[in-house]
C-alpha cells in the first residue's frame, strides 16, 4: 500500500509540472501574440485540450504502475492533484506576467474591454461605461484573477478526472 501512494504522488507531481509548464508556454505564447487583451476562444480550446490529455496521460500511467487496475477514487485524486500543481505553477506565470514582466497589462486589458463596450452598445452613456469598467477594474487585478484560474483548473481537472476514471476504472478481485 505504500508503493501505491508513493507511485500517486510521483505522478501527480510529474504530470502537474507537465501541464503547468505547457500551460505557461501556452501563456508566452498568448503574451508574445498580444492575445490577453483580446480574448480568443480558440485559446480556451487549446488550453482546455492540453488539460485534458496530461490528465488523461497521467491517469493512464498510474493505471499502468498499478497492474492495469484504477479506483474511481484514485483518478480523482490524480486528476485533482495534476489539476493543482499544473494550476499552481500557471497562477505563478500570471502574478509574475501581470507584476513584473508586463505591471500594465491589466490597463490593456481594460482599455480592450472600453472599446468592445463602444463597438457593442453605442447607445451606452459615459457614466453607465465608466460603471461597468469600475466593476470590471475590481476583477483584472492579477490576484483575483490567479484566485478564478485556480479555481477553474480545479473544477476542470474534477470533470476530466471523472470522466476518466469511469471509463478506466477496474477493479482489483480480492479472491
Amino acid at each position: 500500500m505504500e508503493n501505491d501512494k508513493a507511485s500517486t504522488k510521483k505522478i501527480i507531481i510529474n504530470y502537474g509540472v507537465i501541464l503547468g509548464i505547457l500551460s505557461v508556454l501556452m501563456g508566452v505564447v498568448i503574451y508574445i501574440t498580444d492575445g490577453y487583451t483580446e480574448q480568443n476562444w480558440i485559446h480556451t480550446v487549446i488550453g482546455l485540450a492540453i488539460m485534458l490529455g496530461v490528465i488523461v496521460y497521467g491517469i493512464k500511467a498510474y493505471k499502468t504502475t498499478n497492474g492495469g487496475f484504477l479506483q474511481l477514487s484514485e483518478a480523482l485524486k490524480l486528476g485533482l492533484g495534476i489539476a493543482l500543481i499544473g494550476g499552481i505553477i500557471s497562477v505563478i506565470w500570471t502574478i509574475l506576467l501581470m507584476n513584473v514582466i508586463e505591471p500594465d497589462i491589466v490597463n490593456q486589458i481594460n482599455e480592450a474591454q472600453r472599446e468592445q463596450m463602444i463597438e457593442r452598445f453605442p447607445d451606452m452613456s459615459e457614466e453607465q461605461m465608466n460603471q461597468s469598467l469600475e466593476m470590471a477594474k475590481k476583477f483584472t487585478s492579477p490576484y483575483i484573477i490567479s484566485a478564478f484560474a485556480l479555481i477553474w483548473s480545479l473544477f476542470v481537472g474534477f470533470i476530466i478526472s471523472l470522466f476518466a476514471g469511469l471509463a478506466m476504472r477496474k477493479k482489483q478481485d480480492l479472491y
